[in-house]
C-alpha cells in the first residue's frame, strides 16, 4: 500500500490525524517521549477514559479533564472523595462514566504509592522499554499492533500495583502516546524526527 498522500501543508502524516485538533496532537505530542510524572499520569487517565470511545472524543474534552482533575496533580486527585466523584458525574465536559472516574482517583493513589516505593512513575514505566523508545517501522495502519509483550508486562505490573483501566491494549496506546514506542508510519514526517531520540537515564 502506498504512503498516505501529503496534506495541504505539504506534510505526510499518519492517516488518523484527520482534523485540526488531531493534527496538532499528532505533530506536537503523539510519540514524543514524556518523562514528567504529572503528564504521565494525565495520559494514564486519558487513555483509560478513551476505552471504548474514539481518541478525538477525549481530545475534545482534554481541557475539561484538566480542570476536573486538578491539572492531573496525583496528590490532589488522590484526595477526591465520594462527594467529589458525585460532582464529576454531572460535569458536562468529561466522559461521565463512574467506573472510569473512580479509576482515575484509584490510579492517583496508586501513583503515589508507586512513587514512594520506586522513586518516580517515569523510572518505573520506562524500564519496560529499557529507557529508550522502541523504533518501529510500520508502513500501513494494519501493521500496527494493538498490544505487545511489553504492554502485557506493563499491564500486569500496573494491575499488581493497584491500577485499573490498564489492560494491555490501553497500555500499548499509552506507550504510543508517551513515546515509549515510535509508531508513526515510516511515510509520516514525524517518524524520522522521532527516530533520533536518545535513551533516557533510568
Amino acid at each position: 500500500m502506498a504512503d498516505p498522500p501529503p496534506t495541504p501543508d505539504g506534510l505526510t502524516r499518519c492517516p488518523w490525524a484527520k482534523n485540526a485538533l488531531a493534527v496538532h496532537y499528532h505533530d506536537h505530542e503523539w510519540g514524543v517521549p514524556v518523562h514528567d510524572d504529572r503528564r504521565l499520569f494525565e495520559f494514564l487517565v486519558l487513555e483509560g477514559a478513551q476505552a471504548g470511545l474514539s481518541w478525538d472524543t477525549v481530545l475534545r474534552r482534554r481541557d475539561a479533564y484538566r480542570a476536573a482533575f486538578a491539572g492531573f496533580d496525583p496528590v490532589l486527585v488522590a484526595a477526591y472523595n465520594e462527594a467529589r466523584l458525585a460532582a464529576l458525574l454531572v460535569e458536562p465536559g468529561i466522559v461521565r462514566n463512574r467506573a472510569k472516574l473512580a479509576s482515575a482517583v484509584q490510579n492517583a493513589r496508586a501513583v503515589l504509592a508507586l512513587v514512594e516505593e520506586q522513586g518516580s512513575l517515569d523510572g518505573f514505566l520506562w524500564r519496560f522499554v529499557d529507557g529508550a523508545p522502541r523504533q518501529n517501522a510500520w508502513r500501513t495502519p494494519h501493521e500496527v499492533p494493538a498490544t505487545t509483550p511489553e504492554a502485557v508486562a506493563l499491564s500486569r505490573a500496573l494491575r499488581g500495583g493497584g491500577f485499573s483501566f490498564v489492560g494491555p491494549t490501553i497500555c500499548y496506546a499509552f506507550m504510543q502516546a508517551v513515546g515509549m514506542v515510535n509508531d508513526h508510519l515510516v511515510g509520516c514526517y514525524r517518524h524520522a524526527q522521532l527516530r533520533g531520540v536518545v535513551a533516557h537515564p533510568l
